[in-house]
């Protein structure tokens, strides 16, 4: 067909795979991972598994000639229910024999915990649907790969979130070596960690471009993205929680049915393992027992997506114990209080086996609840229950805490992960005077470039105009683990903090030498050294960095020009925390709910730039209330996706959404030298069970007390039509 260079089925690109498409955490020794390449070659096990690739001069001409493509398919049955999985009825993978890819258990004392339960004054027992969902960045995906005219050195220019691990990736997945690879990520259009993933198109583009020795690009339309990026969520809870007679939580206990798809991506399997250490939530408890069964379906893969396991974590403790209050007839912040991890007893040593690093969860709740006016709330609801109106309103509370800064490397290493939780950073003083910051983060949307200005111009007192930081590219940035878990400030932004620290402490060598004073002498001030008690006598940081620069009077030993590098593996994860409170109207008649207030009341310790904490958490706090209320990756029985376009998945607008307050307490983490903890995910963790805690809380007087996401106008008037029915009869 015209402008057609080449088209290639699976079979005939088998030969050019070194290695299977890399799943980077074998969460246990006998997980069952099925091969997966970039091309099916037998059998496709999910709409969007790629059978063929066509290479064209123009986009228009290859899109032409795949509608010239007639594929036969052998029609086979489809297992999108995740019990139905579990139960093997339909296999995806006939030859390994179950849909079961892993079963993971944490649970200390067995014996512990059945007592806990047998001997509980009270118990509640609660099952929710965490249903899928598409992430839906402002950008789709993206990749470009040009081979160098001479050497095999192949450039790559892709929309991820992974520069560094992608190279990694590709070398071993295309043979390629790493020395003849280098990986840029422009800006990237957002993320959400669905770009924190090695892609099927990336691995093509290499092989393309090696195989046909000219660029190779792809680019990912809307409809693609959501049947072939990675989807999220995708979870069935069981969570139970004894209590004494004054409410006092003495036991949890979770299982989760895992929906991995057809296939297991980067980190698929690991994803309920993050939330695995959380389900007992902020809440003193000193029983816990967690178990996860992961299964195959045929539908798109699941993998990270904004919060990763936390979210779901967070979920499930914060619906459970909102029906713990209704039990006791509590009021939901009072449950709360009851239950809290006291300040004193931080470092906390959870029964999950985590040590939280530091926590004021009362005054975090009581601070949100002032954020609202709680009381005139409560008052405005039991008027309105009174008069009989068709406009309900909903409280909902969402206390939460979340492990993030993905951390230390003998951790990820105890729980199987095949990576490394340390950052590396360079900080160089040029003998201009200007600073130049390379990071092994990669932002896409953070605001790393402001953040990393900011705080080394604090560090080094000079302007935060005269830093550059460059990010994302592994030619000028070679050593980094990338961003994605809220750890790019607590891991990548403390090593930059440690490395200009090494250049302070050489720039006072070489300073105490020029001015032939004792290092113990100096004074450093908004970038100045001088002599304690001469202050006329001094050197600004530029021009110690001049006199490194020529070299000409330097101490014997010191090594010319003035930076400082450091790779920084953090000694524990950080524990940010807040609660948040949602208020809803929910119209009977029509089953319709309307989010009118929120507020978000969160503590991620010493802040470097509260407006990008602050938009980080708005932005969060619309995705999860999307979970909440809009959005449903929805397939039919025959696993084809029905929700594949923006008009039939519904990602929510600024119309749909009311003015966020927000507000903060400063709690430092004692485990990096800056006392920051991580806000990236904050916002959708701690959103959706306050928006849904606001929509039972609406309508639990007329007994819907179950309701699953979204909450869509249908599903409350079907549950309100329901309850009515039974009331009847």
């Amino acid at each position: 067909m015209p402008g057609v260079i080449a088209a290639f089925t699976g079979a005939d690109l088998a030969s050019e795979w070194a290695a299977p498409m890399p799943c980077a955490w074998p969460v246990t020794p006998d997980m069952k991972n099925p091969p997966h390449y970039p091309l099916a070659t037998q059998r496709a096990c999910y709409v969007g598994d790629g059978v063929a690739v066509v290479v064209a001069e123009s986009p228009e001409q290859a899109i032409d000639a795949l509608a010239g493509i007639v594929v036969d398919y052998e029609e086979e049955p489809a297992v999108t229910d995740l019990e139905d999985a579990a139960a093997d009825r339909v296999l995806v993978h006939p030859d390994i024999g179950t849909n079961r890819a892993y079963t993971w258990e944490l649970i200390s004392d067995p014996d512990a915990l059945k007592k806990a339960f047998d001997s509980a004054a009270h118990t509640v027992k609660e099952r929710y649907i965490q249903q899928r969902l598409i992430p839906a960045a402002m950008e789709p995906r993206g990749v470009c790969v040009v081979p160098h005219p001479f050497g095999g050195d192949f450039t790559v220019y892709s929309a991820t979130q992974i520069p560094h691990i992608l190279k990694v990736m590709l070398g071993i997945t295309c043979a390629v070596p790493e020395t003849s690879l280098r990986v840029v990520a422009p800006a990237v259009g957002g993320g959400f960690g669905s770009k924190l993933n090695v892609y099927a198109e990336e691995l093509l583009a290499l092989a393309l471009a090696r195989k046909l020795r000219r660029p190779v690009r792809w680019v990912e339309e809307r409809s693609e993205a959501a049947l072939a990026t990675i989807q999220g969520r995708g979870q069935i809870q069981e969570i139970e929680l004894a209590a004494d007679a004054d409410g006092k939580i003495t036991a949890v206990r979770v299982h989760l049915i895992a929906d991995m798809g057809a296939y297991l991506q980067l980190v698929t399997p690991g994803i309920p393992l993050l939330g695995a250490f959380l389900y007992h939530g902020v809440y003193d408890v000193p029983v816990y027992g967690f178990s996860c069964t992961s299964v195959f379906t045929t539908k798109t893969p699941t993998d990270a997506y904004r919060g990763a396991g936390r979210p779901e974590a967070t979920y499930a403790i914060e619906r459970a114990i909102d029906a713990l209050a209704r039990k006791l007839e509590m009021d939901p912040a009072e449950i709360r209080r009851r239950n809290f991890i006291r300040p004193e007893k931080f470092p906390y040593s959870s029964a999950a086996g985590l040590v939280f690093d530091s926590g004021q969860y009362e005054m975090a709740l009581d601070k949100s609840l002032e954020l609202v006016g709680y009381d005139q709330l409560r008052q405005e609801q039991r008027r309105r229950r009174e008069n009989g109106s068709a406009r309900l309103l909903g409280i909902g509370l969402s206390s939460y805490v979340e492990m993030c800064g993905l951390a230390p490397s003998r951790v990820l290493a105890s729980l199987n992960y095949s990576a490394g939780g340390w950052e590396a950073a360079t900080v160089r003083v040029l003998p201009t005077g200007t600073v130049q910051v390379v990071t092994g983060t990669s932002p896409h949307g953070q605001g790393h470039v402001t953040s990393w200005s900011m705080l080394v111009a604090d560090r080094l007192g000079v302007d935060p105009q005269n830093v550059e930081v460059l990010h994302s590219d592994t030619a000028v940035s070679p050593h980094g683990m990338d961003t994605y878990g809220s750890r790019s400030l607590s891991v990548g932004g403390t090593a930059v903090a440690m490395a200009c620290d090494r250049v302070l402490d050489k720039a006072r060598v070489i300073a105490a030498h020029q001015m032939e004073v004792a290092e113990e002498d100096l004074e450093v001030s908004a970038g100045t050294f001088s002599v304690r008690g001469t202050p006329e006598k001094s050197m600004t940081l530029q021009q110690v960095a001049f006199e490194a620069f020529t070299a000409h009077n330097l101490p014997d030993g010191t090594e010319p020009n003035l930076d400082g590098s450091i790779t920084f593996d953090p000694p524990n994860f950080t524990f940010p925390f807040g609660t948040h409170v949602a208020v809803v109207e929910v119209d009977t008649e029509t089953g319709k709910v309307d989010l009118v207030q929120y507020a978000a009341l969160d503590d991620c310790g010493n802040q470097i730039n509260p407006l990008i904490v602050e938009g980080q958490v708005h932005g969060g706090i619309a995705q999860g209330a999307a979970q909440a209320l809009w959005e449903e990756a929805v397939y039919d029985d025959s696993g084809n996706l029905l929700t594949a376009t923006l008009a039939d998945y519904l990602v929510p607008s600024a119309a749909e959404l009311p003015s966020f307050k927000t507000g903060a307490t400063v709690t430092p983490s004692p485990t990096n030298i800056l006392g920051v903890k991580g806000v990236g995910e904050a916002g959708t963790i701690a959103s959706t069970p306050a928006v849904m805690n606001a929509v039972v809380d609406a309508l639990s007087h007329l007994g819907v007390t179950q309701l699953d996401m979204p909450a869509s106008p249908e599903k409350v008037w079907r549950a309100l039509t329901n309850v009515g029915k039974e009331a009847g009869r």
